[in-house]
């Protein structure tokens, strides 16, 4: 019997206490449990995200808790908190590979108990029945970009209207003297960080041959602000932050389609450019880098949507001011422990991405620049 959505004065409001974090970890635990028992990364992704996101650490060992007498323990928690549980299931789902259709049978059972649902459920099942291609239709469907239209995209600034969320735009020459033009910015800006970020790495600008899609490049503003290198494994950390900031629940496709990409690889591509490097998440440190990084989208101020905002407003500001606008509390030093750093440190960047900044100066005729970034 699924236990009802209490009214707005009913609901509790406060956060967790340690004596909830048991019974949250226990639902937990038990929903992505698969019949040979849980893998080492479920358990510390699991831990590692609640751990950062309420103080308080989960009893692995805790016992089972069927999906009734769990939801009914959340009788006083509203619609908003119950879907953020569901979606720490679906994620601890979501890194198995395969994806046994048991795990998503009881993910189901306890999202319908909660009286919740999450589009991302159904692509959990896509991938438990082998229908991968339909899963990556899915995400679009269900996910972040479900609602794209064309308004969405006036904070791209693209001369053209797009005709899907992760379209190229690679012949648009006002976009790209957009771009340009923040390189007169003067140095501390936030307009100017992201002309030596995309320097030091190669990156086009949009609205040029070779660029990413623009909405993709609204997260590279994002590697500035908060402060991500461009290694794969902080593409996940960038896009845990993006999720975990806007309070729409759609934004956790974006998660959900990174580990996807990076962890499992049950999808090919992804975002109009990224190409799957599985294995990822399981490398050590970075489960813990990724609940920080969630950690700190949480705690930005309201609900913010990354990829939706008019970046060029904010490019005259110093990047400091920037994160002090938002709210962007420092790392833990958990994180910084377990490897996260930034795009001007060493390990801020690839070897990809270093040879193709060399390759751009030689073609440009400059000295090659790293502004602080190495591989490491």
């Amino acid at each position: 019997m699924p236990t009802p959505l209490p009214s707005p004065d009913e609901a509790l409001r406060r956060p967790p206490d340690a004596d909830e974090v048991v019974l949250l970890g226990r639902g937990v635990l038990t929903a992505i449990s698969p019949a040979g028992g849980r893998t080492e990364l479920q358990d510390l992704l699991t831990e590692a995200m609640f751990e950062a996101m309420t103080g308080h650490r989960i009893d692995l060992s805790g016992a089972p808790i069927d999906a009734e007498a769990f939801a009914a323990g959340l009788a006083r928690r509203d619609e908003a908190f119950r879907t953020r549980i569901l979606q720490v299931m679906l994620l601890g789902a979501l890194v198995l590979r395969p994806l046994p259709e048991d795990v998503v049978d009881q993910v189901g059972r306890f999202a319908r108990a909660l009286s919740v649902d999450d589009g991302m459920l159904g692509v959990a099942r896509r991938f438990a029945a082998g229908d991968l291609g339909l899963a990556a239709f899915d995400f679009e469907r269900n996910g972040y970009t479900a609602d794209w239209a064309s308004e969405r995209a006036s904070a791209l600034h693209t001369s053209q209207e797009l005709a899907s969320a992760w379209d190229l735009s690679v012949a648009d020459a006002d976009l790209a003297a957009r771009w340009r033009a923040l390189e007169d910015l003067p140095a501390g800006t936030l307009g100017r960080a992201i002309t030596e970020f995309y320097r030091a790495r190669g990156f086009a600008y949009p609205g040029t041959p070779g660029s990413a899609p623009p909405l993709l490049a609204q997260h590279d503003w994002v590697h500035v602000v908060a402060d991500y290198g461009t290694k794969v494994e902080s593409e996940l950390e960038v896009f845990a932050f993006v999720a975990r900031a806007n309070d729409d629940p759609r934004a956790f496709s974006l998660l959900a389609m990174v580990v996807s990409l990076f962890e499992t690889g049950y999808l090919r591509a992804g975002a109009g450019l990224f190409e799957a490097f599985p294995g990822q998440l399981s490398r050590q440190g970075v489960a813990v880098r990724l609940a920080d990084a969630m950690r700190r989208g949480a705690l930005c101020e309201g609900s913010i949507d990354f990829l939706g905002l008019d970046w060029f407003e904010l490019a005259d500001l110093p990047v400091e001011e920037v994160r002090a606008r938002f709210g962007v509390v420092p790392k833990s030093e958990a994180a910084l422990a377990a490897g996260s750093v930034g795009p001007w440190e060493a390990g801020g960047i690839s070897e990809y991405q270093d040879a193709a900044g060399r390759a751009a100066a030689e073609r440009d005729g400059r000295p090659y620049e790293a502004f602080g970034a190495s591989v490491g």
